[in-house]
């Protein structure tokens, strides 16, 4: 058994914390769609991840070997400098649960710990190398390849689906994607519970308890996977309500794309040993299923809030790592103080998020300013266009003519009008015209007996005045 100091044992307690933060942050990632088009319950499908997520934990340590081992200098770490990193991701995990922004938890951990060790030993002792081909260029590239597979596979599944009986299809693909749903999150706790298992065995180095280059202890697995499955069970419900209605509406058929195309995605990246934000990847799952339908609509607005805050996790998080190791550096005191810190913000947080409690029983609610605004294009049409008129009560809207009975005049007389209204004005007043036209046409009425002008009745026979009919 290994030897444990104070200080490592309150990395270790706070690395679990994370993992605990891990788990309720990326719960929507496996089972936000699956929750949104009504496949699971919202308690059974976050049982069935958190389960899922633990045997995950036990399948593979490739992940957290790139933690441990590739991406800083191991040699020169102190304890401290991990628990400094600890700090700024779980601070990031939490603002961001708040907004319900699902931003990357895997990012928020390597950007403390880029953070916290360059500020400890200097850039040199973060490898660059690593940093890009592990880290940079899938966070760029996988939401991207994700998404272009999801929307690939929303077409084929509708194509496919389209000469099938409709309820057969639909229930289909809902047994589709809850079968999907626990793959993802297979491959969730394969990917993001190794981190914690990297982090925690990079302490252990550090502080002596392990030798350098060891690959994470039994008990460091267990814990780490309990710790990332119990946060999954909790339910990151404002982050699930935002991945699975306020992002896109989706149906069965685009749900079981998603989680398809992430898990595929997730799996792959775990065996190669890329520490993969599974965020990335479900984000641009869902989008591609939202733009595979057709008909279907992307809220960029949302898109472009969590697109802000991935670009915004690591340097946020590497800021407050930074900032935390100059105050860990001081000595115990200053590790006192850090650790008071990060328990009164999380608390805080807490706090200010129980004035709008999102849980199992609003999840599927569309949250409020979901919905897409009007495109430039459109609101500048809006603008200019008039205001439509309302239909003649007597005429059809497209009529070139009236009708010859309402005037009660005979037909070549309307003809002869309706030309002398269409002449150019400049060749004729347009009333000379028509007085012309209508003295020469219509013959004129009979004598006629004097009615009271008081009276409204016209005498039988008595035809209508063409001044008053006009």
């Amino acid at each position: 058994m290994e030897s444990f100091s104070l200080i490592l044992a309150i990395v270790v307690i706070t690395a679990l914390a994370f993992d605990f933060t891990n788990g309720f942050h990326d719960t929507a990632n496996a089972m936000a769609t699956t929750i949104s088009t009504g496949a699971l319950k919202p308690k059974v499908a976050v049982a069935m991840s958190a389960a899922l997520n633990l045997v995950g934990a036990f399948l593979s340590v490739e992940v957290a070997n790139t933690i441990s081992k590739g991406l800083v200098d191991e040699t020169g770490i102190r304890p401290e400098v991990i628990f400094a990193a600890l700090v700024g991701a779980i601070l990031w995990n939490l603002l961001t649960w708040l907004v319900g922004l699902p931003s990357s938890s895997s990012h928020a951990l390597m950007g403390g710990l880029i953070g916290a060790t360059v500020a400890s030993a200097g850039f040199g002792a973060v490898h660059g190398g690593v940093l890009v081909t592990k880290v940079m260029i899938p966070a760029v590239a996988a939401p991207v390849v994700a998404g272009v597979a999801a929307l690939a596979a929303t077409r084929l599944s509708y194509t496919i689906g389209a000469k099938s009986d409709g309820k057969a299809a639909e229930k289909g693909h809902r047994a589709g994607q809850i079968a999907s749903a626990g793959l993802v999150s297979l491959a969730h706790g394969t990917n993001d519970a190794q981190k914690t298992m990297g982090i925690i065995t990079l302490a252990l180095i550090a502080g002596g308890a392990i030798a350098p280059g060891s690959n994470p202890p039994t008990w460091v697995i267990l814990s780490a996977g309990l710790a990332i499955a119990l946060g999954t069970y909790i339910g990151g419900w404002r982050i699930i309500r935002t991945m699975g209605s306020g992002l896109t509406d989706l149906q069965p058929q685009q749900g079981f794309a998603a989680q398809t195309s992430s898990a595929a995605a997730i799996l792959a990246s775990s065996h190669l040993g890329f520490s993969l934000s599974t965020t990335h990847v479900v984000s641009g799952s869902v989008m591609g299923a939202g733009l595979g339908r057709k008909g279907g609509v992307v809220r960029w607005s949302t898109a472009g809030r969590m697109a802000v805050a991935w670009v915004l996790t690591l340097p946020a998080a590497a800021l407050v790592g930074a900032g935390a190791e100059a105050v860990t550096g001081l000595g115990d005191w200053g590790t006192a103080l850090v650790a008071v810190f990060l328990v009164a913000s999380s608390a805080a947080i807490w706090k200010i998020s129980r004035r709008q409690v999102v849980d199992h029983t609003n999840v599927t609610a569309t949250p409020a300013g979901s919905e897409e605004p009007a495109g430039v294009v459109t609101q500048a049409i809006a603008a200019v266009a008039p205001p439509p008129s309302a239909p003649a009560p007597e005429f059809p809207a497209q009529a070139t003519e009236p009708p010859a009975h309402v005037l009660d005049i005979p037909a070549q007389a309307v003809g002869s009008t309706a030309a002398a209204l269409a002449a150019p004005i400049g060749a004729a007043p347009a009333a000379a015209l028509l007085a012309e036209d209508l003295a020469a046409t219509i013959p004129a009425p009979a004598s006629a007996p004097r009615t009271d002008p008081a009276s409204s009745a016209t005498p039988t026979g008595a035809a209508v005045p063409p001044a008053a009919t006009v």
